[in-house]
């Protein structure tokens, strides 16, 4: 099979075409003949060698190793055990996060039960935009904060893979949703269901929104602005790289709560999101495709920090 290596931290350079074996899975497991695979941020900071996952995902830091989590499909050979799946079965997921995974390959192994069916209304590259991200923005929302109906909920950066999800999510949990975004992106993100847009280069969130219940930091640098403007009890939740340093002591004295967060595979939730978009409740936006031998190009433009919703590689 082709999929894409490195053999040392670095740019988007780094990144190259190889020829490897077909993996086989194992009992519990299933192969999926890989259509299309989402690119993320956390590929990037990989990449780069900076993973910010602290211990998590050791198993990357020594090159060579595939990037990649985001997987859309079809089986193509199942371990013994499996009866969720068969050959011939559509299927997407963030399989093994976060430990290597190899999406960026033609083929991928890992448990049945990282992966979810595919309605037959969802094309690949939409499935393959959806699984990191999505499940991000349903873990923070729904399993950590238990966003309830009229809560004001911050987001940062929601115009981003994991932020335009969120404001969707948020909505349908009723909840008044607050985002920042450049200028830009604002139009496209009311149209998706936020209430009140601020554009982080232009404005202060402190001067521009007040009382919130959950904040969503996914820039790793408004903690400290998103405690400003929350009600006491009020839940931070930190993304990318955790609490940064005093920030847990602060929000402990100004009686309210902060904590980190790390996406983990679920089947079930996945299965749950695709419901959502089946139903034209949830809109995945797809910014650009790029072929599997592109990836460097990929994240060329996913670093420039422009981009509004996902990036996938197609194969």
């Amino acid at each position: 099979m082709r999929r894409i290596t490195q053999d040392t931290p670095g740019g988007p350079e780094v990144l190259h075409l190889e020829d490897a074996p077909v993996p086989e899975p194992i009992p519990t497991e299933i192969r999926v003949r890989v259509t299309a695979a989402g690119v993320n941020p956390v590929d990037t900071k990989v990449r780069a060698g900076g993973a910010g996952l602290g211990s998590a995902g050791g198993d990357m830091t020594a090159p060579p190793f595939t990037v990649g989590w985001d997987v859309a499909g079809v089986v193509d050979a199942v371990g013994m055990g499996v009866t969720r799946f068969a050959v011939g079965d559509r299927v997407f997921g963030m399989p093994w996060f976060p430990r290597q995974a190899g999406a960026y390959a033609e083929y991928v192994t890992a448990p049945s039960r990282h992966f979810a069916h595919v309605p037959d209304g969802v094309d690949d590259v939409t499935a393959a935009a959806l699984p990191l991200a999505g499940l991000t923005a349903w873990q923070i929302l729904v399993d950590a904060a238990d966003v309830q109906r009229d809560q004001r909920v911050l987001i940062h950066a929601a115009g981003g893979g994991v932020g335009h999800l969120a404001v969707q999510i948020a909505r349908t949990r009723g909840a008044h949703v607050v985002g920042t975004a450049s200028a830009g992106k604002h139009a496209d993100l009311v149209a998706l269901g936020l209430d009140e847009a601020i554009d982080h280069h232009t404005e202060e969130v402190a001067e521009a929104t007040r009382d919130i219940d959950v904040a969503v930091d996914l820039t790793e640098v408004n903690g400290p602005s998103s405690l400003a403007v929350m009600r006491r009890g009020g839940l931070l939740v930190c993304v990318p790289s955790g609490v940064p340093e005093g920030l847990a002591e602060q929000a402990e004295a100004e009686g309210k709560r902060v904590t980190d967060f790390l996406v983990e595979p679920d089947g079930v939730a996945l299965t749950g999101l695709a419901r959502l978009v089946d139903e034209d409740v949830l809109t995945v936006r797809v910014a650009g495709t790029f072929p599997l031998e592109d990836a460097a190009s990929a994240h060329r433009e996913l670093e420039k920090g422009s981009t509004f919703g996902k990036l996938v590689l197609t194969l």
